[in-house]
């Protein structure tokens, strides 16, 4: 498995014969602005969405329509997305599980909002926020927990889907901080990595990663991998 961290909380996942953009915010992401863009989505297959804030819909529309992706969203983001010419959607929602050829996908809780502002000026509720798990043939299983603070059931998601690699919103503000992050890794999850997301990018959003691996010290069986944008990493 191969993952590019895009700045923010984008990322883009190879594995088997699937390319995944997850929450592909590249324009306007001040996190992205040092990637090349063609490489970013060269080879794209899916777009999978966490929730539906501008920040994490991002580019989705246009990735969609130029590269014939199909796009896994909650049911109602999902067809918000086919009014605005998207084609190719697969819709789930908080528990389901969607099955590709060579991975599957299940929405979990996340604690946040989701919504959308039309040019018009008329906010449009787009579901619940979710995390996303990922399942894939001989990969080792990945959780982007999306925006989200610290919530006692992801004892449970640990329980259900033992995934050994975890994305962790860490920036503060409008999702958990990093010490609070890194709670929920250590006391709820069993992490082998954990790529931090989700600062970095905005002014009242934490800057570094630091503060999230200093309070990860403890973690002595959880790597944290905070790679450049633009740094693909293998797992």
């Amino acid at each position: 498995m191969k993952i590019t961290w895009l700045g923010h909380a984008a990322f883009r996942v190879e594995a088997g014969k699937s390319v995944i953009l997850i929450d592909p915010f590249l324009t306007g992401n001040p996190g992205f602005k040092d990637v090349d863009l063609k490489q970013a989505v060269q080879g794209v297959t899916h777009i999978a969405l966490t929730h539906g804030h501008g920040d994490h819909i991002g580019d989705t529309v246009q990735i969609a329509k130029e590269h014939g992706a199909v796009v896994l969203a909650n049911a109602d983001l999902a067809a918000w997305l086919a009014h605005q010419g998207v084609e190719k959607t697969d819709p789930g929602n908080t528990g389901g599980t969607i099955f590709n050829d060579d991975f599957s996908m299940t929405f979990v809780n996340a604690l946040h909002s989701s919504a959308t502002i039309t040019q018009d000026g008329v906010s449009h509720s787009l579901g619940n926020a979710n995390g996303l798990v990922f399942h894939f043939e001989d990969e080792p299983t990945l959780y982007h927990m999306g925006d989200t603070d610290i919530f006692s059931d992801m004892a449970l998601i640990n329980e259900l889907h033992q995934p050994e690699i975890g994305i962790v919103p860490i920036g503060d503000r409008f999702t958990m901080g990093s010490a609070v992050a890194a709670l929920a890794c250590q006391r709820f999850m069993s992490f082998e990595t954990v790529l931090p997301a989700h600062y970095g990018s905005f002014s009242l959003l934490e800057k570094t990663a630091d503060n999230f691996i200093q309070a990860m010290e403890d973690a002595k069986n959880t790597k944290v991998v905070a790679a450049a944008a633009g740094a693909l990493q293998n797992y």
